[in-house]
């Protein structure tokens, strides 16, 4: 038994996802004993069942995803965080500082409503509400850039195998990006020159998601911008 993918790689109709003894989830078929893609999306192995996410499909949370969402409402010893799924997210104190505060005030001077936060999914309850954690390097408040939002399937693209599309943008721009696995993405450059090309490089790469040949299309589109600018 084994997977021919790794959850969220790009798939297409009669990819084989899986050999052996599994359940064939939304947007599959078994046939002869293994399963195969029957839409254009992302693998997703969950236990024993295998499915496709559909390209155009909005988020659907996962425990370890990293995530960006905006805080939309403050309750004793929680935050609500809006991160784009079916459900609004939850980072209690806990997660946010290791302890308890008891007064609407402390938490106000922690986070506030309207503050953009970078935070990882630790836990779906029964309702599958994501439970959120800032406690990591590099999550907590955001306090520079500026955000845009692309498809949450297209993620995958924009990252590139290995992280070679992400990469090759950051060399390139010399911009610090965080990519949100919700579609949500931070940006923030030298000048707002390159955060600008950061901009139209990810929305391109978007737009062509579903092209082969993408990762040199968009190198020599970044070296023809390098090259107008001289």
């Amino acid at each position: 038994m084994s997977a021919k993918f790794e959850t969220r790689d790009i798939v297409v109709p009669g990819d084989l996802l899986f050999e052996g003894r599994a359940r064939a989830g939304d947007n599959t078929y078994r046939n002869e004993g293994n399963i195969y893609a029957t839409r254009v999306g992302l693998a997703n192995y969950n236990k024993d069942r295998v499915s496709v996410i559909a390209l155009e499909a909005g988020f659907i949370p996962l425990v370890g995803d990293l995530v960006i969402g905006m805080v939309t409402d403050i309750e004793l010893g929680q935050w609500k965080v809006d991160i784009g799924a079916e459900n609004e997210a939850i980072l209690t104190t806990n997660d946010a500082i290791g302890k308890p505060f008891r007064s609407y005030q402390d938490m106000t001077k922690i986070l506030d409503v309207g503050d953009t936060i970078v935070a990882k999914i630790v836990d779906l309850d029964r309702r599958r509400t994501p439970i959120l954690s800032i406690m990591g390097r590099d999550l907590g408040k955001a306090r520079d850039g500026f955000l845009i939002d692309i498809t949450p399937s297209k993620i995958p693209r924009l990252i590139g195998k290995k992280g070679s599309m992400i990469n090759m943008i950051l060399k390139e721009t010399r911009c610090q990006v965080t990519i949100g696995q919700n579609g949500k993405i931070l940006i923030s450059g030298r000048n707002r020159e390159n955060e600008e090309l950061v901009v139209k490089t990810i929305k391109k790469i978007e737009a062509e998601a579903h092209t082969s040949g993408l990762t040199n299309r968009i190198q020599e589109y970044l070296k023809d911008i390098k090259e107008q600018r001289k």
